[in-house]
């Protein structure tokens, strides 16, 4: 596996949480890893609509408080909270439906920060057939971007290819079988999140179950 490209699983922490919102169970995944470089700079990848374009997708709207964003071809939603440097909030809206997305920076050790992703959504028959898994990989995905442009912002953005490679789909794999693990910490049943868990692979490599 190119370890420059597909960090080691064990360096993403994962959780799994049954809560309720506004009164309804939700689930939230949670992914956190540290990265090699300064809490400002990480908070400004982040939250810096032109550098967000050059690690993850190009974004519209008013980033601030309050005001609407737009990623190309994905999600939208409304700026909820932003506390520079270290907390930033909104709502996802994509295909009908409505999660939240919460971002914390913090110090992760010396020279390096930590970036928590929380992402609550409802429970639905998408959860039902891929669990944790299709959002906790997915943000795997797309963060693999970010530590390139923060810690070697020389090197070139891989495209969508690299993940249809035999290290790609290791990666998915391994993501996804990890995902599987941390819903089972989170009280799920074992059998039932590893079918999740096969469900999320075969989604994201387009292989069968």
């Amino acid at each position: 596996m190119n370890a420059r490209l597909f960090p080691d699983l064990d360096a993403v922490n994962r959780v799994v949480s049954a809560l309720d919102r506004d009164g309804h169970p939700v689930r939230a995944v949670t992914l956190s890893r540290s990265y090699a470089t300064r809490a400002e700079d990480l908070w400004d990848a982040v939250t810096n609509g032109e550098r967000i374009a050059r690690w993850f997708l190009p974004v519209s709207g008013e980033l601030e408080p309050g005001g609407r964003y737009q990623l190309e071809g994905n999600a939208g939603g409304v700026i909820t909270a932003c506390e520079p440097p270290s907390l930033l909030a909104l709502t996802w809206e994509f295909g009908g439906d409505v999660s939240w997305v919460e971002v914390r920076v913090a110090k992760g050790g010396p020279g390096r920060v930590r970036l928590s992703l929380t992402h609550t959504q409802r429970l639905s028959g998408h959860w039902d057939r891929f669990g944790p898994g299709a959002t906790g990989v997915g943000w795997e995905m797309g963060l693999i971007g970010l530590a390139i442009h923060v810690e070697q912002p020389g090197e070139p953005m891989p495209d969508e290819s690299v993940f249809a490679t035999a290290e790609g789909k290791a990666f998915i794999a391994g993501s996804s079988e990890a995902w599987g693990e941390a819903a089972v910490a989170g009280g799920a049943d074992p059998e039932t999140a590893q079918a999740r868990a096969r469900r999320t692979t075969a989604f994201y490599t387009g292989e069968s179950a």
